[in-house]
């Protein structure tokens, strides 16, 4: 592992829930809600890698790609809030949820972009994130798009990159979804400096660098 990315591991995830907590004082902090149902000729993608402010900009700038919500599924409880999911005790994941015109990107198209975003070769945690809410996997609507998936993730494991290691990203059927708190939407756009930070921080170009070279995002 990337050593400078994961030596103070404690100090990062405190001050990325601290950043949060902040955030909470100025900004309502309900109970999230679930979404609905894509409108009629679109269609889902539900990806978990991290910090979900991170897995945001990737695909907003997507051509065929209407929207991206942050938020949480995967855990048994309904309405998390982010001070449940961050604490690790929900079993909730944070993840994006992406609603796409099929005719203009495909899901395979967003695989492609999920992938080197996000260190598949770690377990239950992304670069200084740890624990089951920062688990990286994929969330599948439908049996197409489990077979895509994990055809995709078939080719990774058979790629020299990623030859005799195992991937810990997982393709799971898709839970309900529950959008996160207002202010952690589009936050890298809203608070450009501490996104930064925070990302620099958490060492996340670094490592995506060693585990996928030119092909990092």
């Amino acid at each position: 592992m990337h050593t400078s990315t994961f030596t103070s591991t404690s100090l990062l995830n405190l001050t990325h829930f601290v950043v949060g907590a902040l955030l909470c004082l100025t900004a309502f902090s309900g109970h999230a809600a679930p979404t609905p149902a894509a409108p009629s000729g679109l269609q889902k993608a539900t990806f978990a890698g991290g910090c979900f402010w991170c897995m945001e900009p990737p695909f907003e700038s997507k051509a065929g790609v209407i929207s991206v919500t942050s938020g949480y599924l995967g855990g048994p409880s309904a309405d998390p809030t982010y001070a449940e999911v961050s604490s690790g005790a929900s079993g909730h994941a944070e993840a994006v949820e992406i609603v796409f015109d099929p005719a203009k990107i495909s899901y395979a198209q967003l695989l492609e972009i999920f992938w080197p975003n996000i260190d598949p070769t770690v377990s239950n945690r992304q670069f200084c994130d740890v624990g089951d809410q920062y688990r990286s996997a994929i969330f599948v609507h439908d049996p197409e798009q489990r077979l895509i998936a994990e055809n995709s993730k078939r080719r990774l494991l058979k790629s020299p990159r990623f030859a005799g290691k195992t991937l810990y990203t997982d393709v799971l059927p898709a839970a309900p979804f529950y959008a996160a708190e207002e202010y952690h939407q589009d936050y890298a756009a809203k608070n450009a400096k501490r996104y930064s930070f925070y990302r620099w921080n958490c060492g996340r170009d670094a490592r995506l660098k060693e585990v996928w070279g030119e092909a990092a995002h």
